[in-house]
């Protein structure tokens, strides 16, 4: 079984930044992609930024440059970093592994807040 362990999440004002992070309880490299997603209630959860194993990256519309994803294959650990916050930004963000085969993992996820 593999866990997925988010960080970073808090309160900050519209405009600020915050650092979120997962580890992975094994290698990022078994995985065929990574990323992050977020949810709010009522809501589908929506893609955020996810990396390939090929390094190709995929991110949601609303992202436009604010947002960017890094892996290091050493810690296991999949970043987002987000500047620009927006209070739409609020969200529960998850932590998201895509295996070569099986179910997808998930984080517990961390909540974000934006204040305006």
């Amino acid at each position: 079984q593999v866990q997925l362990v988010e960080s970073g999440g808090g309160l900050v004002q519209a405009g600020g930044s915050l650092r979120l992070s997962c580890v992975a309880s094994r290698s990022i490299l078994t995985f065929a992609a990574m990323g992050w997603y977020r949810q709010t209630p009522g809501k589908r959860r929506e893609l955020v930024a996810r990396v390939t194993k090929a390094g190709n990256i995929n991110s949601g519309d609303f992202v436009k440059g604010r947002f960017t994803i890094d892996s290091d294959n050493a810690k296991n650990t999949v970043d987002l970093q987000m500047n620009s916050l927006k209070p739409e930004d609020t969200a529960v963000y998850y932590c998201h592994a895509h295996p070569y085969w099986g179910a997808d993992y998930w984080g517990q996820g961390t909540q974000v807040t934006v204040s305006s």
